[in-house]
């Protein structure tokens, strides 16, 4: 099957209000309490694989005042979430919700259970009220609803479920199969058939980010990484250039973000982090150069198709910190494109990002994110102009292979093999951390 550049985008690129791990969770729970006849819950009852706990475990949800957690997550989604909206589930949250949250999760009614040993996405969500049992099922996808039943009878013809049939592959999976046979020439000649709607969906994309960056930088969310930087420029302790600019902008919107602040990213493969870091970078230095629109969207939406290349190689979570391997290496694609660049350049860029920052961890989604962005937003933009001067990692360093499409495999071994160790020892510590001084 082949795939068109709209369908890629259509099937990776989509608003997220919050992490998307709590978002997912909540999405299961809404989905869940959308089929149960009557509303008054006695206990819902949460399953997800290493990567859901360890991404939602501090992640603070959007509008919440400030509240974490899984179980946090399930009760806001069950009690007031809109599974109609996917992953902006959590948007009706208000305050009369917000006070009953405090009860419910007082009243013990949460239970949140580890699967240490599942491999991919997955969230399974319970709901009683003593005579009735519904249940979902999200697999693969943070918003890919894969089971609806009540008291144990399937639901076929509810709009929230995925529309594949069952026991056949995921769109997903489809299509991260066909990506990861692509020859990187052909990966970049995609966005050639980018059209106008196609445009106006990546400038949206730039629109819904840089509100997350002044919202970030006005009013210090989170750690104020971007804030914190900008300060420093304005004390003559840095220079702003395209590098920092880069820096400031995408870090300024992750403080938002994991903040908890009520405003969506557009998330990039599952994640509004990638999202963040794929597009933010790009803008900063379009502000630096001579470029027109299109060519400013087009560089976006390479970036994006870049970024789902490496995740079908990674696998959608991981040990591996994909703000910084992968959607840092679509940034410097889509940077490097931005200012002339071809496939070479192109692909040495994604190489020296590759060598600079391959290994750095994932330890969750939470506030201390936005250094991980500033780095890799940073680390984007330099690959990219040392690309450009001719400046590439050889095959003989390292993971680095003789090809793109090699080093992107030798990632894809490292992330879900090399990496499978790390990902149990980090989530231990952090489990460790909720019963001790930290």
């Amino acid at each position: 099957m082949e795939y068109t550049v709209k369908e890629v985008l259509k099937m990776e690129v989509a608003p997220a209000l919050g992490c998307t791990e709590p978002a997912a969770i909540a999405l299961g729970a809404a989905a869940a309490m959308s089929i149960l006849p009557d509303k008054n819950i006695e206990a819902i009852e949460v399953w997800v694989d290493r990567n859901i706990y360890k991404n939602a475990l501090a992640a603070t949800i959007p509008g919440t005042g400030g509240l974490k957690g899984l179980d946090t997550a399930a009760a806001l989604g069950a009690l007031g979430g809109d599974p109609k909206l996917k992953l902006e589930v959590l948007n009706p949250i208000d305050d009369e919700l917000l006070g009953r949250i405090f009860d419910f999760l007082q009243a013990d009614k949460v239970k949140v259970n580890l699967i240490p040993d599942k491999n991919g996405l997955y969230i399974k969500t319970v709901i009683l009220n003593g005579t009735d049992t519904a249940e979902s099922i999200i697999c693969d996808q943070h918003d890919n609803i894969i089971s609806l039943s009540l008291n144990n009878i399937e639901i076929i013809d509810s709009p929230l479920l995925s529309k594949r049939k069952k026991g056949s592959k995921s769109d997903l999976t489809e299509l991260e199969e066909w990506l990861r046979d692509l020859t990187f020439e052909k990966l970049l000649f995609l966005i050639d058939d980018l059209d106008v709607d196609d445009m106006a969906f990546l400038e949206e994309s730039i629109q819904y980010n840089m509100r997350l960056t002044a919202y970030g930088l006005k009013y210090g969310s989170g750690l104020g990484v971007g804030k914190t930087l900008e300060r420093l420029v304005k004390k003559k302790l840095l220079k702003r250039d395209m590098i920092l600019d880069a820096r400031i902008l995408t870090a300024a919107a992750a403080d938002a973000r994991m903040a908890g602040i009520k405003l969506p990213a557009m998330a990039s493969a599952g994640s509004g982090n990638h999202g963040l870091t794929a597009v933010l970078p790009i803008w900063a230095v379009s502000r630096y150069t001579e470029c027109d629109k299109k060519s400013l969207l087009k560089a976006i939406g390479l970036s994006h198709v870049i970024t789902a290349y490496i995740k079908a190689h990674t696998g959608r979570l991981s040990a591996m910190c994909g703000c910084s391997i992968a959607a840092g290496a679509g940034a410097t694609a889509g940077v490097t494109y931005l200012l002339g660049g071809d496939v070479h350049h192109v692909s040495g860029a994604i190489k020296n990002l590759t060598e600079d920052l391959a290994g750095i961890i994932c330890d969750g989604a939470k506030a201390g994110c936005a250094f991980k962005l500033a780095t890799a937003a940073g680390t984007a933009v330099q690959a990219a102009l040392f690309s450009l001067q001719g400046v590439n990692v050889q095959p003989t360093d390292g993971i680095i292979g003789t090809s793109l499409e090699k080093t992107m495999q030798n990632i894809g071994t490292l992330s879900t093999q090399g990496m499978m160790e790390a990902d149990r020892t980090i989530l231990k510590i952090m489990l460790a951390k909720q019963f001790k001084e930290v």
